[in-house]
């Protein structure tokens, strides 16, 4: 996948949270806005090519506010899907980008 065409989908609106991303975006407390936020500022650290569902991938970025999200998309259809979302913390992350 590639972080632009994420980036590009969307600011056109061509993205949709799964119902999982739902449920881990409400558990963080985080807002849709924030969600966009951090992908607008995102890159990809990891690439996870074909799941068996498609290519996925992990954008880390950051809120307006400075908050660090990740966020897994995978394409389907012409549109993001928005897979999951979570703030990464330890004992699986030592920082926003590198995993212990």
């Amino acid at each position: 996948m590639n972080i632009e065409k994420i980036k590009e989908k969307v600011k056109k609106k061509e993205y949709y949270f799964t119902l999982h991303s739902e449920k881990e975006r409400q558990n963080d407390n985080l807002l849709i806005s924030e969600v966009l936020d951090a992908i607008e500022s995102g890159i990809i650290i990891e690439d996870y090519g074909d799941t068996g569902r498609g290519e996925a991938c992990l954008v880390a970025g950051y809120t307006k506010q400075g908050k660090p999200i990740h966020i897994i998309c995978g394409e389907l259809r012409d549109n993001i899907a928005i897979i999951t979302v979570y703030i990464p913390s330890p004992p699986k992350f030592k920082n926003i980008y590198e995993r212990e």
